[in-house]
Parts: structure tokens; C-alpha cells; sequence
């Protein structure tokens, strides 16, 4: 079965009893899901963006843009306009197809995982949680990678507050760590 499957067996029941919504456009939902990566070392080598933007695509399936520097920042040897970060934003079956593999397959893989910690959510029930290495993906294959890179990974929902949030990610499967 597939994740957007899931949710509308199993996750939209459970949020309508939870919570008593008349309407069905009340439950909270998936909109987009956000991957980033930005690197300081491009600064000096833009070839390390080159790499990042390649293991971002694979993880996700879907090639990510390149972002550029907004202001010029003097102590960082920063100029307007430099590419620093590359993110990608994925919606739709893509989404699911990844927030299953995130949860199913790549958390577990973490060394020392005990849960997700339920402190990234913003107070508007969107969800933000940071990977400290990408060869946790399965698609990255291991005897490549030149250097354990980071990500920001930000879930996007339409619920209105942290605990509709939190209830619909613990819903879709995402392994919060009890208080």
C-alpha cells in the first residue's frame, strides 16, 4: 500500500476522532516537504556544491536548485549573489515516496537512534528535523562519499497548531521520542 494511501485509510480516521472535525477539509495534511543543504565550504570551492547537489537528487529523486547568497557578509568572505545552499521541494507521490523511505528505512539506519526529538516544530504545525549525514540514505552509495555532509529536512502540513502536527507525523509513522 502506499503512503498516500495510509494517510487516507488510516491517519485521516484516526485525526477525525481525535480531534472531532465535521469537515474533511479541517484534517490536517501533507503539503510539501523541503530538503536543503547549505555548505560554508562553497564559499572557497563551488565544486562542493556540485556534490551536494548530486546527493540531494538522488536522495530525493528530483534535481534541486541552487540558491545564492541574498547579502555580501565581509567576515564570512561572503559576496551577493555567490551559490551557497541547494534545496528541493518535493509534493505529491514524491513526497510520500520519500517520508516513507525517511521514516522506514533511513532513521533507523541512524547510529544511536532513540526517536526524534518533538522540539522542531515551529507553532504552526510545520515540522523541521536535521540529519547530520547523508549516507543514512540508502541511495547514497558509501564508498563515494568524500565528505559526511548535513541536511535540513522541513515537513510542511496544514494543521494549525504543534499538536495537529505532531499527531499527524506520529500518524504517518515518524518515530517521536517521549518526553
Amino acid at each position: 500500500m502506499s503512503y498516500a494511501n495510509f494517510y487516507k485509510e488510516t491517519c485521516i480516521p484516526q485525526l477525525k476522532e481525535e480531534f472531532g472535525y465535521k469537515n474533511p477539509m479541517q484534517i490536517p495534511r501533507l503539503q510539501k516537504i523541503v530538503i536543503s543543504s547549505c555548505r560554508k565550504e562553497a564559499v572557497q570551492d563551488v565544486k562542493v556544491l556540485d556534490r551536494v547537489t548530486e546527493e540531494i537528487g538522488l536522495i530525493a529523486g528530483q534535481k534541486p536548485i541552487i540558491r545564492r547568497a541574498r547579502k555580501s557578509i565581509a567576515a564570512f568572505k561572503l559576496r551577493e549573489g555567490m551559490p551557497i545552499a541547494c534545496s528541493v521541494t518535493l509534493r505529491g507521490q514524491r513526497m510520500y515516496e520519500f517520508l516513507n523511505r525517511l521514516v522506514n528505512v533511513a532513521l533507523p539506519r541512524t547510529r544511536d537512534f532513540r526517536g526524534i526529538s518533538p522540539k522542531g516544530f515551529d507553532g504552526n504545525g510545520n515540522f523541521t528535523l536535521g540529519i547530520k549525514e547523508q549516507i543514512i540514505f540508502p541511495e547514497i552509495p558509501y564508498d563515494k562519499v568524500d565528505q559526511v555532509r548535513g541536511m535540513n529536512i522541513t515537513v510542511v502540513t496544514s494543521a494549525k497548531t504543534d499538536g495537529e502536527g505532531r499527531a499527524l507525523l506520529k500518524g504517518m509513522g515518524m518515530p517521536f521520542r517521549e518526553r
